[in-house]
């Protein structure tokens, strides 16, 4: 089976990839580890960089768990990309991805991409904060 992760670089991102490679652990099964984001720019929020890529690929290697690490830059925004893969991939059974706290004010005008994930997957949800900006 496998666990699908939406990372992106932030203490949040890393708090979803590690645990991901927890459950990973625990139950035997493959990471895929997505960033995804529209790519119109190099310092798109939420994209991450070469340097932020082989950051969570150490991470991965370390941890000694099957992954994948995939980063689309294809013109769709990353909840589309991660619902997308999700369904295109049997196996995943599980998507973990980081959330930070956000105002109402905050949600109504940006919009909340863990919500919007958790709303419309086919599959459990499961949403990590992190810990004292430690992605613990």
């Amino acid at each position: 089976m496998t666990i699908l992760v939406g990372y992106t670089p932030s203490p949040e991102g890393m708090a979803a990839v590690k645990f991901g490679i927890r459950q990973a652990k625990a139950f035997d099964d493959t990471l895929l580890v997505l960033n995804a984001g529209i790519g119109e720019a190099i310092d798109e929020l939420g994209v991450a960089s070469k340097d932020d890529l082989k950051e969570v690929a150490g991470a991965l290697e370390a941890a000694g768990v099957k992954h994948e690490l995939k980063q689309f830059l294809r013109g769709n925004d990353a909840v589309d990309e991660i619902l997308a893969l999700a369904e295109a991939t049997p196996e995943v059974w599980m998507i973990v991805i980081g959330s930070r706290k956000r105002s109402p004010v905050g949600k109504l005008i940006m919009g909340s991409t863990a919500q919007r994930i958790i709303l419309d997957a086919e599959v459990p949800v499961v949403s990590v904060k992190a810990e004292n900006g430690t992605g613990r």
